[in-house]
Formats: C-alpha cells, structure tokens, sequence
C-alpha cells in the first residue's frame, strides 16, 4: 500500500495524489490510477483497451472501471470517438486578458474557427441596457457563436453590442472571424478594461447539444463586460467553455 501513500510526484499533483489519510484508496480509483499510467504509454488519438479487457486486466468489475473512465472523461484526459474511447491532447489554455479568442487559441499553434447560430437585433432589456450603458429598449445586436479548435467543438459564444456601436455588424463582419479585431481595424475601437467573472455550471440541454457534449459535463462559464479607452461599455459577453477541453491562465503580481 506503501504507493498510495505518496504523491504521484508530477508537477501540479495534489498532495498524496488524491488518497485518503487513512491509506484505504476506492477500487475504482485505483484502477483510475492504473489507466493514467497507461495513457502515458499510449499518444494522442490512440485508442484505449475496452472495458471488458481492462476489467479483466485490473480484475474488477466493468461498472469499476467504468467510474474510473468517466473520471478521466471529465478530467478531459479521454474523449469519445465513435462507441470508443481514446487519449485526448493537452488542454486548451485561455488567457485570462483582453484578449480575443481567435488569438489565444492561435498561440498554441490550434486552428480557431466560429459557427454562426444567430444575429439577431433586439431591444435592450432593463438589466442589459444598464450594462451596456444605453436606454431601455435600445436596439442591441445579439451574436451566438460555436467555438471550434481544429474543427472540434469547444465552447459557445453570446455577445451583446449596442447597434450605434457597430450599425453594420449583420453586414460588414465575417462571423468566423475575431469580432475583437473587426471593431479594432474596421471600427477603430480600443479596448480599455474589462470586468470578468468565471463559474463552473452545467449546459442546458440546447447548450449541451450545440457545444456537442454530456449535459452532465461541467462547463466554465465566463462572463466579461469590456469597455474602451474612454471607459464606455462595448460589449457584453458570455462564454461558455468545455470543462474537459480548457483551463485559464493568468500572470499575478
């Protein structure tokens, strides 16, 4: 048991990898355990044994090793693909900043890309108005927008701008695009600072259909008011991102 007792010694592992002080590890996370060191033998893509082979190679029963396969899912380690299961990539990292995503993503040497769901223009209710610091009633545009990283669905986009802002949004803006750059180099806007919030939600069944993922899987929800150098609201964004797929980065000091 004398391994159990002990951190897995990775960079980031918590303290005594997760165990218990008592020493007594659950089953299934023992097999958990054996299944990680698998995926370090095995690449990205490869797929993983069924679970009837591992439940005969670990000798435990399939619904064990299907709790410890459901972990890694969540964790984003595995993914689906097809009826099977396969080592998933690293984690896509977002930075924390007044950055679009189109940039974020294109630092990590990913291909982004956006699926249009919706433009539509509508009035401004009494909460979004105040917002976006506008009448109630003022006409807004509201964007929602799939994220995608190499074709994969990762996330999904809601952003509402007040139409004076950007009166031809439905016809001068490519929604595959960096709505940031558009308002940078075509409507000359500076951004200046922003308010962000982050919380960990489950997707509606809409979302969860849209971003293509379990309804049970956690999902990151940011939402951030950004507004220019003058310090006027520009827009209002909620960003909901895949749970298994990213993880945020920030620099202190």
């Amino acid at each position: 048991m004398d391994q159990w007792n002990s951190s897995s010694g990775a960079p980031g592992a918590p303290v005594r990898a997760g165990i218990p002080e008592h020493g007594r590890v659950p089953k299934y996370y023992a097999v958990k355990a054996r299944v990680a060191e698998l995926l370090g033998e095995l690449g990205e893509g490869d797929a993983l044994p069924t679970e009837r082979e591992l439940a005969a190679r670990y000798e435990v029963s399939r619904e064990t090793v299907r709790q410890a396969l459901r972990e890694l899912l969540l964790e984003g380690r595995l993914r689906r693909r097809g009826r099977g299961t396969v080592v998933a990539g690293p984690k896509l990292e977002q930075p924390l900043s007044l950055a679009s995503y189109t940039e974020g993503v294109r630092r990590q040497g990913r291909r982004p890309g956006r699926h249009l769901i919706a433009l539509d223009r509508l009035p401004a209710s009494g909460a979004l108005a105040a917002e976006l610091d506008v009448p109630p009633g003022e006409p807004v545009w509201h964007m929602e927008r799939v994220l995608l990283a190499d074709d994969e669905r990762v996330g999904l986009e809601s952003t509402y701008v007040a139409v004076a802002r950007a009166p031809r949004l439905d016809a001068d803006f490519d929604p595959d695009s960096s709505f940031y750059a558009y308002l940078r180099e075509r409507l000359g806007i500076r951004f200046g600072d922003a308010d962000e919030r982050i919380e960990t939600v489950l997707a509606t069944p809409r979302e969860a259909l849209l971003v293509g993922t379990p309804p049970a899987l956690p999902m990151l929800l940011l939402h951030r008011l950004s507004r220019d150098t003058g310090h006027r609201p520009v827009e209002r964004v909620r960003t909901l991102y895949r749970g298994d797929r990213f993880s945020f980065t920030t620099r202190l000091g």
